[in-house]
């Protein structure tokens, strides 16, 4: 099983990495980083694989919140 579980794991990420590249809805990119993530805790492997969702996760929260706005020079 554990084997099976980090195949489908990594497909998962893969899958979620294509989706944001591509431009897909953030929700589903989400959705596949989370199933990823869900995989992971059934087959105990999150201390391994949640430290990668999580980063994925927080890159989609700041790319959601749009770039970073600059000040103006001087200011």
């Amino acid at each position: 099983m554990p084997e099976d579980a980090r195949e489908r794991i990594q497909k998962l990420l893969v899958t979620g990495d294509n989706r944001l590249k591509n431009g897909v809805e953030p929700e589903k990119v989400r959705a596949s980083y989370e199933r990823a993530l869900e995989l992971a805790r059934e087959a105990g492997l999150e201390d391994v694989i949640g430290p990668l969702v999580e980063i994925r996760l927080a890159d989609l929260e700041r790319l959601a919140q749009g770039p970073p706005r600059s000040e103006p020079p001087g200011g």
